[in-house]
């Protein structure tokens, strides 16, 4: 039931375009809904409209979520509208998991254990020098792969040439994931358990093949709503066709430019071509932005640029705001102290600490902004994954484990070697590595000023000790870090956008067009959290361990500056375009001005073609990906310099004396043939 003063005032406040949301009959519907533009607050009127008006029964209604928290949401505030009975409102992988579980009572089945991590039937599985906590294939990156796989509905025969197809870069030999996968399916079978993609999977395959419990499903839940539509997967769009059958009651939220999960099976395809995918249709725009202020909105539309597909740009409907601005510093150690210092500038009686947020591309890069937080006394949490929990630092740390007596000293100048091998690799997944494990080293740093005679056991146990001083139910007013990512869905009045350098935005393994433009919507995620302020950032040059690179800024960062002149000039919202070809002659010709140096510009093709196919067959041998072996730019150095001794060896950036020892009498010895051949 539906109250009456809830329901006389369902349409109050609403602009046209999410009036038409909210009462249109029209079956299936889309609403594209930009940033900030109240797509909930239309999705939770549209079912309470829809209740009242006798077109929808609210005990026969299913909302879909991607969180419990955005399903909580929904429910909270359908109650406010006095809906308060019968809608189910929860994630895919819940409703499946409820489905199955009364199926398999009705049929008297019994009921697998669910699974909730994969890494405990991976661990097993994996080459001995992975089990044993090496820095070789680790069970995460297996499972993340295996979750990639399942959401796009591919077993493991089809993996090996689906990831190729998909342009992805697996950890390890595509063939060694499909093994691995296989074997994984294998194991489940035998212990009887199922993981959650499987609830999503089986439930799918249920309401194909089984009438029966279709039909009753289908009964049950007969008006269907999807929120944020564009980071549906394959399997969750076949389980929803299965939910639907032939009905057209389907209504979904979604907005393509904030399509930023492809990379982990999300295809956005089924919003932007949504027609296509559930024929006849109503498209409803909502392109009126209430979060942002005209000046954070005119950037926000110049970032994204020609993204916008054919929609047209968000409409600022909020006050003026001070102007965006764009920073340089020197190093990124003087950006984080400089952020710092500008958010203790800003904090003041009615804008409290939990009012500003930093945010930056990777997890690595908020580590230096910790260190200044906590240096400037300005309370700070982190968002959307501690630090320690990164692939790279929980390698990093479980080779670690395997020598706890090690002074911490040598570990340091180990896990040193690593990231100067991974800094000269340039940009790209090594350059990501070297960051991770840059902050890993800080944090020994930290420890080794407090004790210099610190083991590794002793760091470790700091490590545990000192984890959760940050963690964010420690304090309810403090200043945000996060990710990109893990900013998407949160507004703060003050953000700093940090970090804005090619390489990091977009990210250096962003190698096409696709993962691109994938990275351009991520930017713009990131510049619409900003409701008044927004302060943008880069560094001329970023430390990873002793390798010190020059950095040029981001290429969209052009597009933010002509967005700020515009604005200077007193332009309206599109005069940005007539500032971006100068911006963009200015930062070529900036970076143009910067030294260059091209090791291995000059190496042997022969000889380079030989060392990758040592390398191969090392890293098959050791159970281990290529690149943990040595990069491309390691190796296409030793093509072009030759060495012929061990301090020779030495002398290869990337080359230090743990890697030397392991690999350089194999490497001399393969530098000797082709030196003999005289190829």
């Amino acid at each position: 039931m539906v109250g009456r003063v809830q329901r006389d005032g369902l349409l109050d406040g609403l602009n046209p375009a999410q009036r038409r949301a909210v009462i249109t009959d029209a079956a299936p519907l889309a609403i594209l809904a930009g940033a900030g533009s109240g797509k909930t607050r239309v999705l939770t009127r549209r079912i309470a409209h829809r209740v009242h008006q006798g077109t929808a029964e609210a005990r026969h209604v299913l909302a879909l979520t991607f969180t419990r928290k955005a399903a909580g949401e929904l429910t909270t505030r359908l109650r406010a509208l006095g809906v308060r009975d019968g809608i189910v409102a929860g994630t895919f992988h819940a409703v499946a998991y409820g489905q199955l579980r009364r199926r398999w009572a009705d049929r008297g089945e019994p009921e697998p254990a669910l699974l909730d991590r994969k890494v405990r039937l991976i661990v097993p599985l994996l080459p001995r020098r992975a089990q044993s906590g090496g820095r070789g294939l680790q069970a995460a990156d297996v499972a993340a792969e295996i979750e990639w796989a399942k959401a796009r509905m591919v077993g493991p025969e089809r993996y090996a040439a689906e990831a190729a197809a998909a342009g992805r870069t697996p950890p390890a030999a595509p063939d060694l994931i499909a093994s691995l996968f296989d074997r994984y399916e294998t194991e489940k079978r035998r212990r009887g358990v199922v993981d959650f993609d499987d609830l999503l999977l089986r439930c799918a395959d249920a309401l194909h093949d089984d009438r029966e419990f279709a039909a009753s499903q289908r009964w049950r839940f007969r008006h269907l709503f999807v929120d944020e539509f564009q980071d549906v997967n394959p399997v969750q769009c076949r389980l929803l066709d299965g939910w639907r059958g032939e009905r057209p009651d389907l209504c979904v939220v979604g907005d393509p430019n904030q399509a930023i999960y492809a990379w982990n099976g999300a295809d956005p395809r089924f919003l932007t071509d949504f027609r296509e995918h559930f024929g006849a249709a109503e498209i409803v725009r909502l392109d009126d932005n209430y979060r942002s202020s005209p000046q954070v909105l005119t950037v926000a539309n110049a970032v994204l640029g020609s993204g916008l597909r054919d929609a047209p740009p968000l409409k600022a409907n909020r006050p003026d705001g001070p102007l965006p601005t764009v920073s340089s510093f020197d190093t990124d150690r003087d950006e984080a102290t400089q952020v710092a210092r500008a958010i203790r500038r800003r904090q003041r009686p009615g804008r409290p600490w939990s009012h500003m947020a930093v945010l930056a591309r990777t997890n690595a890069q908020l580590l230096l902004f910790e260190e200044a937080m906590r240096t400037a006394g300005i309370p700070f949490r982190v968002r959307g994954g501690k630090f320690l929990s990164q692939p790279e630092v929980r390698h990093a740390m479980a080779d670690l484990r395997r020598r706890p007596s090690s002074p911490l000293a040598a570990a340091m100048a180990d896990l040193q070697e690593i990231i100067d091998e991974s800094a000269a690799a340039g940009d790209g997944p090594a350059a990501d590595r070297a960051r991770q494990l840059e902050g890993l080293l800080g944090l020994a740093r930290e420890l080794a000023v407090i004790d210099p005679g610190a083991s590794v056991a002793g760091f470790l146990s700091w490590l545990a000790a000192t984890a959760s001083r940050d963690d964010p139910g420690e304090r309810a007013d403090a200043v945000e870090l996060a990710t990109f990512h893990a900013a998407k869905g949160l507004e703060w009045p003050v953000v700093f956008l940090t970090g804005l350098e090619r390489g990091l935005v977009p990210i250096g393994h962003a190698d096409d067009a696709e993962s691109r433009a994938e990275e351009r919507r991520l930017l713009y995620v990131a510049v619409t959290r900003a409701e008044e302020e927004l302060h943008c950032s880069w560094a001329e040059r970023r430390t990873f361990g002793t390798r010190t690179s020059s950095r040029v800024p981001s290429p969209w960062l052009a597009a933010v500056e002509a967005a700020i002149k515009a604005l200077e000039s007193g332009g309206g919202p599109a005069d940005w375009r007539r500032f971006l070809d100068d911006n963009r002659a200015k930062l070529r010709s900036a970076a143009e001005r910067r030294p260059k140096i091209l090791v291995g510009a000059n190496a042997d093709p022969v000889l380079l073609s030989a060392l990758k196919a040592w390398r191969a067959t090392t890293a098959k041998a050791s159970g281990m990906p290529a690149y943990v072996i040595f990069h491309d730019t390691t190796l296409a150095a030793l093509a072009e310099a030759r060495p012929s001794t061990i301090d020779g060896l030495l002398a290869i950036p990337g080359l230090g004396p743990v890697k030397t020892g392991r690999y350089g009498d194999a490497l001399l010895a393969l530098l000797a043939e082709h030196a003999a051949t005289g190829s």
